[in-house]
């Protein structure tokens, strides 16, 4: 066995792996209460709005854009 297939994940892990997941996630739902959810979204929010705000435009227009796609960035 070489390196690649020892550390290869096979269906059953992964499985597994989902399951594990699955329950951490359900173990958050059920002791967390409906304000640190709202606190959680809206932190979200905050980092999320200038990421899609002012970074996205920036590599688009890093990027070689035909001339009619930056003018509707532009209006946008």
């Amino acid at each position: 066995m070489n390196y690649r297939q020892q550390h290869t994940p096979n269906l059953a892990s992964t499985v597994q792996m989902c399951q594990f997941w699955s329950g951490h996630v359900d173990a958050l739902e059920r002791h967390l209460s409906a304000n640190t959810w709202a606190l959680a979204a809206v932190t979200l929010v905050l980092i999320a709005y200038p990421v899609a705000r002012l970074v996205i435009p920036a590599i688009l227009h890093g990027i070689a854009l035909p001339d009619m796609v930056r003018t509707v960035l532009n209006l946008i």
